[in-house]
């Protein structure tokens, strides 16, 4: 009997000994953050009165599918983006396209004579990327630094120019805007 209740509790306490705490990631534990970009009035770049852009739609390069806001629009009228930057690459290039209008000619099946109306502008951000360990269960995330934005130039350029809030810019956090771009 007294080697049984032995055993018994050496197996409880094997038992309890293998339990370790669950690794949930909160959605307070901070993630890779994404680039703030707000828009302002060229005419007067040295004031902070925001200038709405209308009918934004933007699409990263060489992706299919337009990005959504959080009300899951992709045209919107707006004065600021948030937008995500490749953790896999160090470059990232987004189509912002102003006054965007897109008419299928009410033949939604017959996409050859559809047509896209507005002026699109594509802006390329590059960046060195450091991975900073969060903790065991949400792991790493990805900072970025020296982040730069240029204007791909063309003939109608709705943005007429970019500025970065510091210098040096990087972007660790999601608490305050990254770059202004006046139009």
């Amino acid at each position: 009997m007294k080697y049984t209740s032995s055993l018994i509790l050496l197996l409880m306490l094997c038992a309890l000994s293998a339990c370790e705490k669950d690794d949930i990631c909160s959605n307070d534990e901070p993630t890779t953050p994404r680039l703030i970009i707000r828009f302002y009035d060229v005419a007067f770049p040295n004031d902070d009165t925001r200038k709405q852009v209308a009918n934004l739609r933007i699409q990263g390069v060489g992706n299919d599918n337009p990005l959504e806001n959080d009300s899951g629009n992709t045209i919107v009228a707006t004065d600021s983006i948030i937008i995500p930057l490749k953790t896999t690459d160090s470059v990232t290039q987004y189509r912002l396209h102003k006054e965007y209008v897109y008419d299928d000619n009410e033949t939604p099946d017959d996409t050859s004579d559809d047509s896209v109306e507005g002026n699109e502008d594509i802006i390329t951000i590059t960046y060195n990327i450091e991975n900073v360990y969060v903790s065991r269960a949400c792991g790493y995330k990805s900072i970025f630094k020296n982040v730069s934005i240029n204007l791909v130039p063309d003939s109608n350029n709705w943005i007429q120019l970019i500025r970065a809030v510091n210098d040096n810019q990087s972007v660790e956090d999601e608490q305050q805007q990254h770059f202004k771009i006046y139009h």
